[in-house]
This record gives structure tokens, C-alpha cells and sequence, in this order.
């Protein structure tokens, strides 16, 4: 079982934007963002699951099945030139499918190959192909998290692409973690890089201090006309500081609690081109996750 999930763990770790730097198996949270000089809020509800399916007795090669949903409530209250009903909420549903292996001639090496099919809409009317979103990810890594290891860490390198209008070029994958002092780890990568101190030798409950991204995307099928200029999608991308907290009811069952404010704030309409037509907020504001999750 211990190798099942030290596996998993590694597939998890590939995706770049929606699960890097994760060990979960499966996750519910909850995210809302009040903005600052605003009326304006988002709330996030997110369901999570992942998979692992074995094919060979050593589990030196097996593939993971995701599952991932989220429902996005946006609620204008501020003045806006267009029908804030037609961007009332987004959804997003996901299948992806992992596979990572181990080569016999390269101790503590695996990699992997992660493909996704995305559905990222407001959901006004029927689908069609600017509602759907297609990815994948390469990568490689080499994990020395074993007990034995006197400072366990891993790095991880790789790239993924995807169709996402308005972007054109992969995005590199870099991640290194590493237990430096007894009970206290750091990560350095992309989405996150966090300083975590464990308070118990059980690590029961854990602070974290964390710089991190986050971010939405929603198609909308009804285009939006500003000015003169149409807009096809709605997105936000925050630059988030903050700190958080978890307790371990077991192992590998949590609650997490974290508390941040927006570095970098950009909630906007945009066409397919990645132009800004209409920024709903900008400023500063504060940010809460909460959530259960099972974990490596």
C-alpha cells in the first residue's frame, strides 16, 4: 500500500497548475475572496479524487485516473458595463489520466507523462469547442524521500502545455522539497513555495508561512461587448502571501486552514488573444481555503 501511494504521490506532483507540489488522493474545500474597496466576492467549491491503478506487481509502473471539479460563484455587486448575470458563476470538470514509470537502471529516478481533458465554462447555453480545454505534461523526477535519507528531498523538472486561448508556448514544471532541521521542510517551485514547522513528533499539526499562485478560467459562450470589444472568457490570477494550518486526524487525513492576501490581483475580461477588455478588480485584497483532503 506504502508504494501505492509513494507512486501516486509522484503522478500528483507532475501537474503543474491544479495538483504540483500536492500528495493528495482526495480533497473538498471551500475558497473566498471578499475584495477589498468592493462589493464584490468569489466563492470556490472544489471536489477532488485520484486513482492509482497498478500494472505490475513492483509498482514500477501504474497509471492514475483524476477526477476534479469546481464551481465558482462570482457575485458583482459593483456597477459594471455589461449583465453581471452572464458571468454569475463558472464551472470547471476534469479527467485526466497519469502514467509514471520507473526505469531499472536509474535508482530514485521516475517519470511521467500526465494527459487532461477540461471542460472551463459559465455554462449559458450548449457546449462547443471554445468551452473545452486539452493538456499534457512530461516530466521527470528524483525522489530521495526515503526514512533512511538523512535530509529527505525531491526534485522535480518538466514541462506542460495547453490549449487555453492565448497561450501558445509550454510552461515549465520546477519543484524541489527538502526536510533541512527536524521537523521543519521548505518547498521551492511553481505554484508554491512555502516554509512548514511541524509542532509534534507525530506531526499532528503543522504551520506553514507560503507564497503561492491561484487562478480561475471560465469560457463564456454568451460574448460580452465593452466599448466596442468582445470578450470570450473571464479569468482571475492571484499572487498570494499568507500562512496556514493543519492537523492530522490520522496519517493520512487532514484539515487545512489558510489565510492570505493578494500580492498580485488581476480578475478580468478577456478575449482569445489574451487582451484585457474590462478588469473587474485589481486591488489587494484578503483570501481564505479551508478544506478535508487524504494525502500520501
Amino acid at each position: 500500500m506504502k508504494n501505492i501511494f509513494r507512486i501516486v504521490l509522484l503522478v500528483l506532483t507532475g501537474n503543474l497548475f491544479a495538483n504540483a507540489q500536492t500528495t493528495d488522493l482526495a480533497r473538498i474545500e471551500y475558497m473566498e475572496i471578499p475584495f477589498s474597496k468592493s462589493d464584490n466576492s468569489i466563492k470556490r467549491y472544489r471536489a477532488f479524487l485520484q486513482a492509482p491503478i497498478p500494472l505490475d506487481k513492483d509498482f514500477n509502473k501504474i497509471i492514475v485516473v483524476g477526477l476534479d471539479y469546481r464551481y465558482v460563484d462570482i457575485n458583482l455587486k459593483d456597477a459594471v458595463p455589461f449583465n453581471p448575470a452572464i458571468i454569475s458563476s463558472t464551472q470547471l470538470m476534469e479527467l485526466s489520466v497519469g502514467y509514471v514509470v520507473k526505469p531499472q537502471s536509474m535508482q530514485n529516478w521516475r517519470f511521467g507523462a500526465r494527459g487532461i481533458a477540461r471542460i472551463a465554462s459559465n455554462f449559458n447555453g450548449k457546449l462547443g469547442s471554445d468551452d473545452y480545454i486539452f493538456g499534457a505534461a512530461v516530466y521527470g523526477i528524483y525522489d530521495r524521500t526515503d526514512e533512511d535519507v538523512e535530509k529527505p528531498h525531491r526534485l522535480i523538472l518538466g514541462l506542460q502545455y495547453t490549449t487555453t486561448p492565448g497561450r501558445d508556448f509550454p510552461l515549465p514544471i520546477i519543484n524541489f522539497y527538502k526536510e533541512f532541521a527536524p521537523n521543519w521542510t521548505y518547498t521551492l517551485g511553481v505554484p508554491k513555495t512555502n516554509v512548514r514547522r511541524y509542532f509534534n513528533e507525530e506531526r499532528k499539526d503543522a504551520v506553514q508561512a507560503f507564497v503561492t499562485l491561484d487562478n480561475f478560467f471560465g469560457n463564456i459562450q454568451q460574448d460580452i461587448v465593452v466599448d466596442g470589444d468582445t470578450a470570450q472568457n473571464i479569468s482571475m490570477t492571484l499572487v498570494l502571501g499568507g500562512l496556514g494550518y493543519e492537523h492530522c486526524f490520522t496519517d493520512h487525513f487532514l484539515f487545512y486552514a489558510y489565510g492570505a492576501y493578494t500580492i498580485s490581483n488581476d480578475f478580468r475580461l478577456r478575449d482569445n488573444d489574451r487582451n484585457d477588455i474590462y478588469t473587474i478588480n485589481d486591488d489587494p485584497s484578503f483570501y481564505m481555503r479551508t478544506g478535508l483532503k487524504f494525502k500520501f
